[in-house]
């Protein structure tokens, strides 16, 4: 090996001393340019690296700016839920003055507090096909100007008759507003961030709650005759802000593939997405869906038809969808925000300021649990959540009957019937309040989903309204800690709707969802449905 290496270097055992050096001089030379080749190119791969950070600071700014764009959009379209919220929390105290002041009966109560949800399906009807027409931006401005309208009519109203019609206009503004807002943020959110984003409305529901709760504590000092006409007027706050939000957010890129504005439609997806491949792809996708639409309006064939005469895979959709806004419901959340003033009179607390003061615990739980949602909703999915949500509503409903069926008017059971009233709420908002609008605004097909949202919303206020409108009167017939017994039951049951009935979701396209009920069974955990697949849903169609 030695004699080797002396050779490659030219030095031979009888050789000259001038060949030697001449080789070893090539050598040094070549090892000379070799190193210099190597500098230049770690420079040139140093530069590709600076370049490529770059790049990569480039593109997370470019994300970061998406985030806003479409979280913006989100909380601009969810401004007509503050005033569902606020409504609902704001009379459980105003009608505690509106009964001294207008001397209005227990029956009249409950018309007045529950009519609100059963004439808020005449919006959720007719906005469906309004949103088809007008768009779903329109939409959301319009249930803003109808609800503006109610509100000052009931802030006047001189009589129990006046109130009613304010409460009407009220309730066809907040039907509106409570069908159109998920819709629009499920049809311009990115697939990864769809399940947090349409949660959005029900975090403004239980912002507005909270609102309206400290609303009627501040003004509840204030002479009878006037108060809640203060608590009532203060709801109109919300819609001027959601003025200023119709110059900030765009219309629905699906809206507008579905009215042929296709360049429009791509404009919008370009702003929340991440790359034009990407966009082009959700763009041909819903384009396919669009034409199943517009071959559907040029046959004439109703959408409400489809709807009353489905395919099993269009049944499947609308017992999902329907049942579950229903369960939000008839579990009795409504009933524990509009009367817990009365829920916590039941159990000992005397006073109407005291009765106040507890309530605002109620919001403020309700809101801050909302917030766990968002957080958890596209990382543990939507399963998970309603089942913690469901299970923890039965448990906690049976245990508030307990309490006030057998430790009433005590200091303990008081503070028992505040905790279990409190952890109601709170599983209620960290799963089945914020999904159930998620799950039925992105399970049905566009030619569809406005007018079956609208209809699952048509099922909770009908819901809510059948049960606000009866608490007063099933609670003196078998007790407050009886009714409440009887929502734990009603809950109890949810959990089995929800194993049986409702499929995961979390990280599908809304295209990909629609396979999902096709196929009759649930899409592989990560999987992705090609082209090929979303084309023999158009042939199936």
């Amino acid at each position: 090996m030695f004699r080797k290496f002396l050779i490659s270097i030219g030095v031979q055992e009888n050789g000259n001393d001038s060949n030697k050096y001449e080789r070893i001089e090539t050598y040094a030379a070549d090892q000379d340019e070799i190193m210099l080749t190597d500098n230049n190119n770690n420079n040139k791969l140093q530069q590709k690296m600076a370049k490529d950070e770059d790049d990569i600071v480039n593109v997370k700014n470019i994300r970061a700016d998406m985030r806003k764009y479409v979280v913006a959009c989100a909380i601009f379209a969810s401004l007509n839920s503050v005033l569902l919220g606020y409504d609902v929390g704001v009379m459980s105290g105003a009608i505690i003055f509106i009964q001294q002041d207008l001397k209005i009966t227990e029956t009249q109560q409950e018309i007045l507090v529950g009519i609100l949800s059963i004439l808020s399906l005449l919006g959720s009807l007719a906005g469906g096909k309004i949103s088809d027409t007008i768009g779903r931006k329109w939409t959301i401005a319009l249930a803003s100007i109808v609800f503006q309208s109610g509100a000052a009519v009931m802030a006047l109203a001189p009589s129990y008759q006046i109130l009613m019609i304010g409460r009407l206009l009220a309730g066809i503004g907040i039907g509106f507003g409570i069908m159109i807002a998920p819709v629009y943020i499920a049809e311009i959110s990115p697939s990864i961030a769809r399940g947090s984003l349409t949660s959005f409305p029900e975090i403004f529901i239980n912002l507005g709650i909270l609102l309206g709760y400290i609303s009627n504590y501040v003004f509840s000092g204030l002479p009878v005759h006037s108060n809640w006409r203060i608590m009532l007027g203060v709801g109109i706050a919300p819609s001027v802000f959601l003025g200023f939000a119709l110059f900030i957010i765009p219309e629905s890129p699906r809206w507008l593939v579905m009215q042929n504005r296709i360049e429009e439609a791509r404009t919008v997806l370009l702003k929340t997405y991440d790359n034009t491949k990407e966009v082009d792809e959700r763009l041909a996708e819903i384009q396919m869906a669009a034409r199943i639409a517009n071959a559907d309006k040029y046959k004439e064939k109703a959408v409400w038809l489809e709807i009353l005469n489905p395919s099993p895979a269009i049944k499947r959709m609308l017992i999902t969808g329907c049942g579950i806004q229903c369960f939000q419901q008839i579990s009795g959340i409504d009933a524990t925000v509009y009367y817990s003033p009365t829920i916590f009179k039941d159990a000992g607390i005397k006073g109407n300021t005291e009765l106040l003061a507890a309530t605002v615990a109620v919001g403020f739980t309700k809101t801050m649990f909302i917030l766990v949602a968002v957080f958890l909703i596209d990382k543990l999915g939507r399963k998970p959540l309603l089942y913690i949500s469901t299970i923890g509503m039965t448990i906690s409903l049976f245990c508030l009957s307990f309490t006030l069926t057998f430790l009433g008017d005590q200091r303990f059971g008081i503070a028992l019937a505040m905790l279990f009233v409190c952890s109601n709420v709170a599983f209620f908002s960290v799963g089945i309040g914020p999904i159930c609008w998620v799950v039925s605004s992105e399970i049905f097909p566009l030619r569809l989903r406005a007018q079956a949202s609208g209809l699952g919303a048509v099922g909770s206020r009908v819901s809510s309204g059948v049960i606000c409108m009866s608490f007063l009167t099933l609670s003196h017939a078998i007790t407050v800690g009886g009714t409440f017994f009887l929502f734990s039951v009603i809950s109890a049951l949810s959990v089995v709707f929800v194993h049986t009935c409702v499929p995961e979701t979390k990280g599908k396209s809304l295209e990909q969802i629609e396979m999902l009920f096709q196929k009759g069974s649930e899409l592989q955990v990560g999987g992705e449905i090609e082209m090929g697949d979303a084309e023999c849903l158009v042939q199936r169609q």
